[in-house]
């Protein structure tokens, strides 16, 4: 769903700010650290604070001169090897700079040289949070929130970080660490939001619901949270909450991406695509490149039966994330419509060889329906049977998909097959399926004269 997208850019904003948190936690050289960071095993020494590059590297960080800072403080960290402070000041400004490898370097020097100095694990764990290493982050942002008699306000950080990347998969450990967190700093909104959230990954609907409530009553005009409580209503089929919630926070805000697109996939979980439309068409006009909103467009054009449309969109998307199975399907499913079967055969075939790749094995079940569909409309019989004996495997057969399989048996000319089959589907189908009951009736007399 979108909420789980807006969740996972809220986690990357709070885990790594951008070069303002490098800035933030940089320290002056000539400043002494927060209360109780300060390695007093690493005392300046009078050559170091006579040293002129001290002064210009200062000068360069408080005027956000990165470039400068970096070419300084390098020269600085050569001559000081195991200067904490200093290959400390060296990674923020390779921070800001967006310089990852480097930065991370510098403060791993700035941990070896001083393990109990809290900043550098903070900040060696924010900016291993944003490159992915998860793993590696957990470890500096633990040993920066058990730093002794480290500041309590980088520690409640610390933890809150923490939190964030055990959110998903350890969701339990995640509120012990936020309650870590609240017991050094202040609660803020953004630990509220985090309650409701952990307490949904808790499987604790209510709780969820009265965090998000009590943020909502402290800030109205909060959309996230407004959000976030929508996404839980709609889990708990409160529909006409989640519509009501939405459109108030709508009136004030008109233009959030968020809610619209919440609001427009739940008119199309209401079979309301009419209403989702216009919302999802200004949407995509104005944020061209979302692939959920791109998505969700040429589901809503597909569902209209605007088909062309919605090849365009699943193309594109396609196209761009060629590894999904599932656009490869959607893709298909519209050439079909267009009857266009021989170019959609090629993208099934590519998209069931890779059937860990589907959501479900219903998704996955029902692109070999249409790859058997496919098939059977391109004169490709051999396929069809290949395509419904995987299909069977994963899902029991239905009336169609044994009319396709007596078909196909028919074109081989395999008479006992065909007949068994379509007798099969003559007593499953039951006068659902008008045209192909004729069909079967009238080949099963055909098949008679041949034996």
């Amino acid at each position: 769903m979108h909420t789980m997208n807006l969740n996972q850019r809220r986690m990357s904003r709070r885990l790594v700010a951008p070069a303002a948190l490098a800035l933030l936690l940089t320290l002056s050289l000539h400043a002494q650290l927060p209360a109780g960071t300060r390695d007093v095993s690493q005392p300046e020494t009078q050559t170091q604070q006579q040293d002129p590059l001290r002064a210009q590297a200062a000068e360069a960080l408080s005027k956000q001169d990165y470039a400068t800072a970096v070419k300084l403080l390098s020269t600085l960290s050569e001559k000081n090897p195991n200067d904490a402070r200093v290959l400390y000041n060296l990674g923020s400004a390779h921070d800001a700079l967006d310089q990852s490898s480097e930065a991370e370097a510098a403060y791993r020097g700035a941990t070896a040289a001083s393990p109990n100095l809290l900043e550098p694990h903070l900040a060696l764990g924010l900016l291993l949070a944003r490159i992915g290493k998860t793993s590696a982050a957990h470890t500096e942002l633990a040993a920066a929130a058990t730093v002794p008699n480290g500041d309590p306000a980088l520690r409640g950080r610390a933890y809150r970080a923490l939190a964030r990347l055990d959110q998903a998969g350890n969701p339990a450990g995640a509120s012990d660490e936020l309650l870590n967190a609240l017991k050094l700093s202040p609660e803020t909104p953004d630990d509220i939001l985090l309650t409701g959230e952990l307490a949904e990954a808790n499987n604790d609907p209510a709780g969820a619901e009265a965090a998000y409530r009590r943020l909502l009553a402290a800030d109205p005009d909060n959309t996230q949270a407004t959000a976030a409580l929508v996404h839980l209503l709609i889990r708990q089929q409160k529909t006409d909450q989640a519509e009501t919630a939405l459109t108030a926070a709508l009136q004030k805000y008109p233009d959030d991406v968020p809610l619209n697109t919440q609001l427009a996939a739940l008119y199309e979980a209401q079979n309301k695509p009419e209403q989702a439309l216009p919302i999802v068409e200004k949407l995509h006009a104005a944020q061209p490149r979302d692939p959920a909103i791109a998505r969700l467009l040429a589901r809503l054009y597909a569902r209209g039966g605007a088909y062309d449309k919605a090849l365009a969109l699943y193309s594109a998307l396609a196209s761009a994330t060629p590894g999904d199975p599932t656009l490869l399907d959607d893709q298909a499913d519209a050439l079909i419509r267009l009857r266009r079967s021989s170019e959609a055969e090629p993208l099934l075939q590519r998209a069931v060889a890779a059937p860990k790749a589907f959501p479900s094995t219903e998704s996955y079940a029902a692109a070999l329906s249409r790859l058997a569909f496919a098939a059977s409309s391109n004169n490709d019989p051999t396929t069809v049977l290949r395509a419904l004996e995987l299909r069977a495997r994963v899902q029991p057969q239905t009336p169609s998909t044994i009319f396709l399989a007596a078909t196909a048996h028919d074109k081989l000319h395999q008479v006992k097959e065909a007949s068994d089959l379509y007798k099969q589907f003559l007593a499953a189908a039951k006068g659902q399926f008008p045209d192909e009951e004729w069909e079967a009736k009238h080949r099963l007399i055909a098949l008679e004269h041949t034996k």
